[in-house]
């Protein structure tokens, strides 16, 4: 038996992707890491490189499968949604579990992933691609039905999502997503128009190996709509067997297979429609409200981990997850506090950030901005500077605490 412990490459390891390293030494691996792109995506959280035994640059599949060559590498997966593609190519060329890069571009481009589904038979929001706002303009006045939504194709966590009720408002708000950035700082080169679905908005959260999929969570989100953007308040954990959970997972299930997700994590978005469940969108990356000790709390296991143990020890993650779901153990919420303050951070109140912390069910109080950093007022989901972990035995404590949070937030920031 060898001696040597097996490895992982981990492709753009940014944001919640930091969780994954430590997931994998666990289990007595190494990780190395790899770059999609030359420059770092400086919107993102960077990969810590201390965890990493080797930081790799891809320039194109011949140099980067040569300098991969000595870490004898046993695992390939993305640390974030950029590094999808990558991943799934280079898990195709060394020979490790892969979902194949056949529907690699449809698991990044949100056009093309609802066109798959469509395809596949599967509820859906219809849509239109264009570089041209007087296209999609033309496009939801000759379907006169409002409001509609316009989106980036690529970019995630509600960056340049708007909820247009006219067609000056699809107008605008195309001419702004093309003259911007997504994210990941790459330009927007086209514009998505999508059908509005209605209903209440969940995120169904799993980890596979080989097609056999555990549902590590299911979370609602509790969010307004605001001068034609969602601004989310609250993931709140659901019951396993509360309503309509089992219907989500169902046809979760269905999308994975339609995307050809057999390996690894994803983070799914389900609108429950009036006429069922229907895909916002799927990514093949981890949760962005994973904290790892916090899900442990409230679930009893959590993504990162389980994302380590389905690559390493696969008979382990059949026996102990294949195709199981959660159990929730105790009520939890994220809580995305908004700002109603702007302006440049001169200093945070550290008695606040304790006082928020020693609530009796907060887990977990993340400060978003930093001393010299810009705060802006709460439109969406980025521009929200605090995020709080909360979870105890009862819903009604959490709410206690989170009425008291609301008291505090806009007394963190010294502006």
């Amino acid at each position: 038996m060898s001696s040597t412990p097996p490895v992982a490459a981990i492709v753009d390891g940014y944001s919640t992707g930091n969780f994954l390293p430590a997931a994998f030494t666990r289990l007595g691996a190494q990780v190395v890491h790899v770059r999609s792109t030359p420059e770092w995506m400086t919107s993102m959280l960077l990969p810590d490189m201390n965890s990493y035994v080797g930081d790799l640059v891809f320039h194109d599949e011949d140099q980067i499968v040569k300098e991969l060559g000595p870490y004898n590498v046993s695992a390939v997966l993305a640390g974030q949604e950029p590094g999808v593609p990558l991943s799934d190519r280079l898990s195709e060329l060394i020979g490790t579990a892969s979902n194949g890069s056949r529907l690699s571009t449809a698991r990044r481009d949100k056009y093309q992933m609802i066109e798959v589904l469509r395809e596949a038979g599967l509820r859906c929001a219809d849509q239109l691609k264009s570089s041209d706002p007087q296209t999609l303009v033309n496009w939801a006045e000759e379907r006169g039905q409002y409001p509609v939504v316009i989106k980036p194709l690529s970019s995630a966590s509600t960056d340049g999502v708007y909820i247009c009720g006219s067609a000056e408002e699809v107008r605008t708000a195309a001419e702004e997503v093309l003259a911007s950035r997504d994210i990941f700082d790459l330009p927007n080169r086209e514009v998505l128009i999508q059908s509005y679905l209605d209903g209440e908005e969940y995120i169904v959260d799993t980890v596979s190996h080989d097609g056999h999929r555990f549902v590590c969570g299911v979370w609602k989100y509790e969010k307004t709509l605001t001068h034609g953007k969602n601004v989310y308040d609250k993931d709140v954990l659901m019951p396993a067997d509360a309503s309509p959970v089992p219907e989500l997972i169902a046809y979760v299930d269905e999308v994975l297979k339609a995307m050809n997700i057999r390996f690894g994590p994803t983070h799914t978005e389900v609108k429950m429609t009036s006429d069922g469940p229907a895909l916002v969108e799927i990514g093949a990356r981890l949760n962005g409200n994973m904290q790892p000790d916090f899900h442990q709390i409230c679930l009893g296991h959590n993504q990162a981990d389980l994302i380590a143990l389905s690559y390493l020890r696969p008979e382990e993650f059949l026996r102990r997850y294949g195709d199981g779901v959660y159990t929730r153990r105790q009520p939890a919420v994220v809580y995305n506090a908004p700002s109603v303050q702007e302006g440049e951070v001169r200093a945070i109140d550290e008695d606040v950030v304790r006082e928020i912390a020693a609530l009796p069910t907060v887990f977990f109080p993340s400060v978003k901005v930093k001393p010299g950093g810009r705060l802006r007022r709460t439109v969406d989901l980025l521009t929200s500077p605090l995020r709080i972990f909360m979870t105890g035995e009862t819903e009604e404590a959490i709410l206690t605490d989170y009425r008291k949070i609301q008291e505090l937030k806009d007394k963190v920031y010294l502006i």
